[in-house]
């Protein structure tokens, strides 16, 4: 191992899940490090615009991430850049080993907030416009589409119901089915085709998006007869969501925890996980809202329900 001490908590990403432990961790006195493999904020700070996080209107990711490190590290928080290829649990002794490139640490309690990263469609342009014309979450972006158009991707059930609530937001939503049919439950299918700013286009994908600073041209492909066409719009006159899945960051954890069907972690109310001590927080966990907020406050129940578990209950 790379360092000879047991720490009292190695928590795993360093989104607002693993900032809100660190922070709570500090709080407990706990000997914490926060492992982060590519940036602090994970994929939070990429979004340019955040009007849903409460006391904080009208800000953009990298400025909420920012306020969140420098708060953990005014703290005390260790926050290293490193990834955590591997978590190891001793059953006869009850630590953990987090084996990174480095080496790895020793720890007593581990929280994984490694996050879910968005199921990509594959179009021209999807990279290059995200976070300025390509979303992946209605809840967060659907405002900045108010009287516009927008088109989301998918068939499943998260498609319909983010398809429905834009419907609040934007003028039009076409739903972009690449079969010839969807896969949502019955009542979604009928609110969308009852909906009279829904369209669904079958046997339909997008192939590629452009424009300037913003999205102005979405070419698409007839799948039945393979024939692509251009729609196009005033500069920003139209958004693309996509939601054709989440990849959750749970294979480190591998034979340590219960998954669902998709790959998130199953936790309980405090979340701890099958494993003593091993607890989870943020997107890669079950839960049924994935937001900033939501992810700050299991980082938070997290960090004091591994406190606890360390025989220092905090008192809320």
């Amino acid at each position: 191992m790379s360092n000879d001490n047991v720490k009292d908590l190695v928590i795993i990403g360093g989104g607002p899940a693993g900032l809100s432990a660190a922070i709570y961790a500090q709080r407990a006195m706990l000997d914490t490090v926060v492992l982060e493999q590519e940036a602090v904020g994970g994929q939070v700070i990429i979004t340019s615009d955040i009007d849903n996080y409460p006391g904080v209107p009208h800000t953009d990711g990298f400025s909420l991430i920012d306020a969140m490190q420098h708060q953990a590290e005014d703290l005390g928080a260790n926050i290293v850049m490193e990834n955590a290829e591997k978590v190891i649990h001793n059953e006869e002794t009850g630590l953990f080993e987090v084996r990174t490139p480095g080496g790895g640490y020793t720890t007593k309690t581990v929280i994984a907030c490694g996050g879910a990263t968005p199921r990509h469609a594959g179009f021209e342009g999807e990279e290059r416009f995200g976070g300025h014309g390509v979303s992946y979450c209605a809840t967060c972006d659907g405002m900045f589409y108010r009287g516009k158009k927008v088109y989301v991707i998918g068939g499943g059930n998260s498609a319909g119901e983010e398809a429905l609530f834009l419907t609040r937001f934007a003028d039009k939503v076409d739903v972009i089915v690449r079969k010839d049919h969807m896969r949502a439950q019955a009542a979604v299918l009928k609110q969308l085709e009852e909906n009279p700013k829904v369209e669904i286009r079958y046997l339909t994908s997008i192939v590629a998006v452009d424009g300037n600073m913003m999205l102005n041209k979405v070419t698409l492909r007839n799948n039945a007869t393979g024939e692509t066409y251009e729609e196009t719009y005033d500069e920003g006159g139209f958004g693309v969501f996509v939601f054709v899945g989440r990849v959750p960051a749970s294979q480190l954890l591998e034979g340590l925890v219960e998954v669902d069907a998709s790959g998130y972690v199953v936790a309980d109310e405090r979340m701890a996980t099958s494993t003593p001590g091993l607890f989870v927080a943020g997107d890669v966990r079950q839960k049924p809202l994935r937001q900033i907020i939501t992810a700050a406050s299991d980082g938070a129940i997290a960090a004091t329900s591994a406190s606890a578990f360390l025989g220092h209950p905090v008192e809320g």
